[in-house]
């Protein structure tokens, strides 16, 4: 569903003069700090003019993953939807004897090599214009370097060695199994390998006639039977964020033969035998961390959602891996007698990331549904002429009340839902009312004043723009 017609409204000539000014400032660069204020229904639409209209990447900071995920759905019907991704979080805290889970990863490794080299010629795999990511995701170190890792891809066609294909695999942390049930996991019978991909939500089927791919297909873990063929064949990112690499293998033998308390889960890794938790030893078994902002691209522009619930939240969370810290497992395993800093793991504090953007040279703006003085605006601080609707729970008729108002008034008025069939409802509801209704399969274009447009859409909020001929959203 495209909705960029009410982007249109609101940002080209005669639009919001605080969001115009927003676009301008990220497109000239010249604005490093920018408040803005406006309803959350407001917020898809501010991103998608400055990834979109301005051309500047997004990194759009959330407080919690839930968020992140409804922020991203919104975004793709202002975007072209493979142009927005969600960059998620650990599961689990950077001390934490536990590993993430390998769809998290296999998401996450996915994003971080469009970032580090984009495949013009796949929109699947092509540039990214706008990243959503909670804060636990923005304070946590992670490995230097993940989006150079290449994924086992393949394709109908693609000559191969099977030996060669078993150990990228394993190198890329998939577990040989007899059976594939599970993601993370591969299984060869004769010249037939099953891969079972963290991000997809079917395992693959390659069939080889000799070193030559035949077919890729898709097929189903309860019977094993294959299903359509998968077009754009194997894609496979790794599904750890810490290889077992020969050097990172050497590490681990050197820190064992120091650290006796460790020696068993360092004894493991030193022979290629992936450990629960070996995530956290990541620190000392590699040269360096890097944080998500050193990994977008330059001119990102950093956009912090709910600024204070996104402080709170990072506050909490750098508290928290603090105390785990320590007293993490791997001090408890060694006695605390031969200390081992895992310090470089440990969450970044929100205002040690932020001078982080300023050395990266990245602009760090907020949006807010709320200002200190709704009367002020200064240098810093933008407000949009927007408010939010109120819910309205089923309240059919104060809902066509409102309608019928804003019809009057000269206001554009869409009405979007997520599914078709309530559209549909809805468009013979506003009829039947004697309101001019129109079920759109788009709006790509500026909606028509005195017509209700309906469509489909993942829009979690709507928002009344203030003044005449006014985009309004439900």
């Amino acid at each position: 569903m495209s909705l960029t017609g009410l982007l249109d409204v609101l940002v080209e000539d005669g639009g919001d003069p605080a969001l115009r000014a927003a676009l301008e400032a990220a497109r000239s660069g010249t604005r490093a700090d920018l408040d803005l204020t406006a309803p959350p229904g407001v917020r898809p639409f501010a991103l998608a003019a400055v990834a979109g209209r301005a051309g500047r990447p997004v990194l759009a900071v959330t407080a919690t993953g839930r968020e992140a995920e409804e922020l991203a759905t919104a975004l793709r019907d202002l975007l072209p939807g493979d142009a927005v991704v969600d960059f998620p979080a650990w599961e689990t805290l950077p001390h934490e004897r536990l590993s993430p889970r390998s769809d998290t990863v296999g998401r996450r490794l996915a994003v971080l090599r469009r970032l580090a080299h984009p495949d013009a010629g796949d929109a699947e795999h092509g540039h990214v214009q706008v990243v959503v990511a909670p804060v636990r995701a923005l304070l946590q170190p992670m490995v230097a370097g993940l989006g150079d890792l290449a994924p086992v891809a393949l394709r109908a066609g693609d000559e191969v060695d099977l030996d060669d294909l078993v150990e990228r695999l394993a190198a890329a942390a998939y577990t040989r199994v007899d059976l594939v049930e599970r993601r993370g996991e591969f299984a060869v019978r004769g010249g037939i390998v099953d891969v079972f991909p963290p991000t997809d939500e079917h395992p693959l089927r390659v069939e080889l006639w000799g070193d030559t791919v035949e077919e890729v297909r898709w097929f189903k873990v309860s019977d094993q039977r294959s299903l359509e063929v998968a077009d754009g064949g194997l894609w496979a990112p790794p599904c750890r964020e810490l290889l077992l690499t020969d050097d990172v293998r050497e590490r681990a033998a050197e820190l064992a033969a120091r650290i006796p308390g460790l020696a068993d889960v360092l004894g493991q890794l030193a022979e290629g035998i992936a450990v629960e938790g070996m995530e956290s030893l990541a620190p000392v078994l590699v040269d360096d961390m890097a944080l998500l902002l050193d990994t977008m691209p330059a001119g990102t522009v950093v956009v912090v959602q709910d600024p204070e619930r996104v402080r709170t939240r990072s506050h909490d969370l750098v508290d928290t891996s603090k105390e785990f810290l320590e007293a993490s497992w791997a001090n408890a395993a060694a006695g605390a007698a031969t200390p081992i800093d895992l310090g470089a793991a440990a969450y970044r504090s929100l205002a040690d990331v932020r001078a982080r953007a300023s050395d990266l040279g990245m602009p760090w703006w907020s949006m807010s549904p709320f200002a200190a003085d709704e009367a002020a605006e200064d240098e810093e601080t933008s407000l949009v002429a927007a408010q939010g609707v109120e819910g309205y729970r089923g309240d059919t008729a104060r809902a066509l009340a409102d309608i019928k108002g804003w019809l009057g008034e000269g206001y554009r008025v869409a009405v979007l839902t997520e599914g078709h069939g309530s559209a549909q409802r809805i468009t013979e509801v506003l009829a039947g009312e004697d309101i001019a209704a129109r079920l759109d399969e788009s709006l790509d274009a500026v909606p028509d004043a005195h017509v209700v447009h309906v469509a489909c859409a993942c829009l979690p909020r709507g928002f009344v723009r203030t003044g005449r001929n006014a985009p309004c959203e439900r």
